[in-house]
């Protein structure tokens, strides 16, 4: 009997199959949906891929498999779904990664990854031919790694996340044929029609508002044939996941067909979202108004010594100036809470500028980095601050986000992104009990010239780092290099650190004209990078004593192995044999590159991440002679327009000692 059963939902089910499909979700309550990751159907009926959980997915698919192709000829039949979606940030403009409508060979795409992944792929399968998946993405982030337009866009993905077609999101009046603007992260309801025409082998993607008709012209339309992409069966569902910032990503109704146009979901049936902000005054409170006010005079009469104690622990300095930055500045009560008072128990690490604490805001859960920094003077402050919130606006996977500001007091607070495995020297120096490979180490230098590639020529401004070194380098979870440090040249420019000089960053990874001009440029950032490759290669510091009058300069140590015709003695012993000999040869001479004394001569990060990533070759280095100015490299054929030359004297006298960690924005491009 049970057999004759299992025969019976087969066959149903491969009916099922046959047919064309055609279902409507006004509203998920009930529904007969596949959940995974932390998907959830809420009690009024609402479709909720993410809740509050940072850095995970959530997949919502119809459980049967539907027949895409057509019979005869094995083409993919025409298909059309609609659906209605809001993604719904935490803090306003501020959230991530976005929403997909998926067409998939499984239901839950085992092994995809959260973050700028959307659930879909992961960094090994992304753009393989294998995946055999049709995505239409609704991105709220920029990765760079993918190729996005900006941080507001509809792409059509084939099998990756670098879209084939993509289109900032909005839509196309009727009759005026405006463009208009969506914004995805907005926290309103927006409808979506995505269609498919066999004949044509062309999709078409739109968007509206909620309550506005389906406009005649698509803005991102995609002729491709996909027959060699879409299975005969295939799945059909959404994807979603979160970052850093708790962002919840909603569908209020979905409709689908194949052959034919999707029924139009009926508006007024789809369940309501969540309240935003506080709950209306009852008419039940406002009667018993009255009596309320007569119970908090007398709680306030018997609680005031406390008020007023408490208010002075939390007391902020907040100007009129400031009121714009609202949604960068965070409250020293919640910076009090989440890192337990500033417990030394919390604390992660101390520096001449301040000290950095370990925190977990009480409302978001969301670990954060919170820096503690002394000023005194009121001079150019509205200036830095602004200066602040432009940082917490860059966007890379190889930057540590800066997230906002606090200031209180003779104090000022920044707020990263927590980052778990710490700073990178502890990994390279004072015998370290844990210590990276070589696979580990290229990829974190690899990393972080993207990032300062990024900073130098990608976003719309130019950034100057100003102290780029192993100790502002922090990993992540997965040991992925961040640059760090961000906001403090400005302030140490005004004068808040008495010890401090027009020389903003740490001596021993100082260009020599920055050192004798105080002047900050791209040219200086990529001579403290040259410091930060052979300190990463090396496992040793830019200088290191040898005895109490004299110090080792390591970039003159390198030069010398080089000389000697053995450049990889220089290599950290503690590598052992496991490495690869031409990308450490490859990173020593980088080094050495850009650490050459004239700005001119020294390559730009656009150079240095073709070198390392192996889109142009190296230069062949083939003489030298020596100067009364240093170590010169002479022109050769195949060097380029690059000579390379170290003034060791200008490093005499240079020590670690002192830092005055820092970046600033230069003017636009």
């Amino acid at each position: 009997m049970c057999f004759r059963l299992a025969i019976l939902l087969t066959l149903l089910i491969n009916l099922a199959a046959a047919v064309d499909v055609d279902f409507i979700y006004n509203g998920f309550r009930p529904a007969n949906l596949s959940l995974d990751g932390i998907a959830e159907i809420t009690s009024n009926g609402l479709l909720k891929l993410t809740n509050e959980t940072m850095r995970q997915k959530g997949h919502a698919f119809y459980p049967y498999l539907i027949n895409f192709k057509n019979s005869t000829n094995g083409s993919v039949s025409s298909f059309s779904t609609t659906f209605v979606f809001a993604i719904v940030p935490e803090y306003p403009n501020l959230g991530g990664h976005g929403i997909a409508f998926v067409i998939a060979p499984t239901r839950g795409l085992p092994g995809a990854l959260p973050l700028q992944y959307l659930g879909l792929f992961n960094g090994s399968n992304n753009g393989s031919d294998k995946n055999h998946v049709v995505a239409v993405e609704l991105d709220t982030m920029r990765n760079d790694e993918f190729a996005d337009i900006n941080d507001n866009h509809v792409g059509i993905d084939i099998n990756g996340l670098v879209s084939d077609k993509s289109f900032p999101a909005g839509y196309y009046e009727d009759g005026t044929h405006q463009f208009k603007n969506l914004t995805l992260l907005s926290g309103q309801r927006i409808q979506v029609w995505i269609e498919y025409h066999g004949l044509e082998k062309r999709m078409d993607v739109t968007l509206a508002p909620f309550n506005v008709p389906k406009p005649n012209t698509p803005p991102l339309s995609l002729s491709r044939d996909l027959s060699s992409i879409i299975n005969n069966e295939m799945y059909v569902g959404f994807s979603s996941s979160t970052g850093s910032i708790h962002t919840s990503h909603y569908v209020l109704g979905w409709s689908f067909k194949i052959n034919g146009q999707a029924q139009e979901l009926t508006l007024s049936k789809l369940p309501k979202l969540p309240r935003l902000g506080p709950k209306k005054i009852s008419k039940i409170l406002t009667i018993g108004l009255p009596l309320i006010l007569v119970s908090l005079v007398l709680a306030a009469v018997s609680g005031l010594v406390y008020y007023i104690r408490r208010k002075r622990t939390f007391a902020e300095v907040v100007e009129d100036w400031e009121l714009p930055y609202g949604t960068h500045r965070f409250k020293y009560k919640d910076l009090y809470i989440a890192t337990k008072g500033f417990k030394d128990k919390e604390l992660l690490g101390a520096g001449g500028f301040g000290k950095v604490y370990r925190g977990v805001l009480p409302t978001s859960k969301l670990e954060v980095a919170v820096k503690r920094i002394s000023h005194e003077s009121r001079q150019g402050m509205k200036e830095f601050v602004a200066e602040i919130v432009s940082i917490g606006r860059l966007r890379h996977r190889n930057l540590v986000q800066l997230l906002g500001y606090c200031r209180r007091k003779g104090e000022l607070l920044l707020v990263y992104d927590y980052m778990p495995n710490g700073s990178l020297d502890k990994y390279l120096h004072d015998q370290p009990k844990v210590t990276l490979n070589w696979g580990q180490r290229f990829r974190v230098i690899k990393g972080v010239a993207s990032g300062l590639f990024y900073l130098h020529e990608e976003w719309e401004q130019v950034v100057i780092h100003r102290d780029v070194k192993a100790s502002n380098v922090l990993l992540d979870g997965e040991l992925n290099g961040r640059l760090g440090d961000f906001g403090l040249a400005r302030l140490y420019d005004h004068g808040t650190d008495p010890q401090t000089t027009h020389v903003v960053g740490t001596l021993g990874y100082l260009a020599p004209e920055h050192f004798r001009t105080g002047k900050a440029t791209p040219r200086t950032d990529v001579f403290s990078f040259g410091a930060f490759l052979l300190e990463v290669a090396c496992g040793r510091r830019p200088r290191q004593a040898q005895s109490p009058t004299e110090d080792v300069i390591l970039v003159d140590w390198v030069y010398s192995c080089w000389h000697k015709g053995d450049i990889l003695e220089a290599k950290d012993p503690n590598l052992g044999t496991d490495y690869v000999a031409e990308e450490v040869e490859l990173v020593l001479k980088l080094g050495l590159l850009c650490s050459h004394s004239k700005p001119e001569a020294r390559p730009t990060m656009r150079q240095v991440v073709q070198f390392l990533g192996g889109d142009i070759p190296f230069p062949e280095i083939s003489s030298l002679y020596l100067s009364s100015s240093g170590l010169t490299f002479a022109h050769r054929e195949g060097f380029d327009d690059f000579a390379m030359t170290y003034t060791s004297s200008a490093c005499k006298g240079f020590s670690d000692s002192s830092s005055v960690a820092g970046s600033l924005l230069s003017g636009g491009r």
